[in-house]
């Protein structure tokens, strides 16, 4: 993902493509929550993170044989490699353990919800360790989007009061999403997006493949009952992991940045939509949650 494309107006020759795009892009992140959950059904959650990466490196294999021939291509992952290794671990790996941990055992609505943190936290880390300036308008939306969270987080599917580990691992999820993607606008914005993903799954793919084979992934996909999941992971990885992170970027080529970040606030609608269809149930102070955490983001955002 590069971060650091100049903000452009919404290209006013295409905006109902430009549009038409982010509500794609907002359809399929926002629906990975329910096809988490719908995965987990025949395949334990070390098996689900892993096996998106796995398809989602196989989405990428063919630019990966291209971009291999290009000898520009080739010394400038050489010279990132690391980065793109931590980038990969940050923005891809580590994420998708702990959205299939947490997946187990969260409605995949709260799990949308809480995920709208992302811009927070690229702020946040942005500060303590990339060196940006916060302005006191975005301060008051940390605060505030923090609160919304905090409602989410202290409040069971039961609507209770308790505290929620499991929605813990996915505010640890948001501050990796956070941090690679200042990493990614530090020490890798030179790359094309599309390479730079590829080569970030070319990385961690080997890692998650190892993962599998020692597990029973493999003989789980034969099962009678696996086609749904298989499918549901299958899409996860292909079109969540693989195209949706091209896409992503066509939009931001499109448009800017901010109208691309856009698409956080239209994901945990989706999200909740799938939450209903399932059969979830929401608690108005959990309704009270995602709005407080999305006016928060919007406060954020906010020219």
């Amino acid at each position: 993902m590069n971060t650091t494309t100049a903000p452009v107006a919404v290209d006013q020759k295409r905006p109902l493509l430009v549009w038409g795009l982010l509500f794609v892009l907002a359809l399929v992140w926002g629906s990975s929550f329910i096809l988490i959950k719908r995965s987990l059904t025949v395949f334990p959650p070390e098996q689900v993170a892993a096996g998106r990466i796995f398809f989602a490196l196989l989405f990428f294999i063919p630019f990966l044989g291209v971009q291999a021939r290009n000898a520009d291509v080739r010394q400038s992952v050489q010279g990132r490699w690391v980065a793109l290794v931590v980038a990969g671990l940050l923005g891809f790996l580590f994420p998708a353990f702990l959205f299939a941990i947490a997946g187990a055992h969260l409605n995949s609505s709260l799990a949308g919800a809480l995920n709208a943190l992302s811009p927070l936290f690229t702020l946040v880390t942005g500060a303590l360790f990339f060196g940006r300036v916060i302005r006191p308008t975005q301060v008051l939306g940390i605060l505030i989007g923090l609160g919304g969270s905090i409602l989410l987080i202290f409040y069971s599917a039961t609507g209770s009061f308790s505290v929620n580990g499991y929605a813990l691992l996915i505010v640890l999820a948001t501050v990796c999403y956070g941090t690679n993607i200042n990493l990614i606008g530090r020490y890798l914005s030179h790359l094309p997006a599309v390479v730079s993903t590829a080569w970030l799954f070319a990385f961690i793919g080997p890692v998650a493949v190892l993962i599998l084979l020692t597990t029973d992934f493999f003989s789980r996909i034969t099962l009678a009952n696996a086609s749904l999941a298989l499918s549901a992971l299958a899409c996860l990885g292909i079109l969540g992991s693989g195209a949706m992170s091209v896409l992503f970027n066509r939009i931001i080529q499109l448009a800017s940045p901010l109208f691309a970040s856009s698409v956080t606030y239209l994901m945990p609608g989706v999200a909740l939509l799938w939450g209903v269809l399932d059969g979830e149930q929401v608690h108005l102070v959990q309704y009270a949650g995602m709005g407080i955490c999305l006016f928060g983001i919007w406060l954020i955002n906010k020219s």
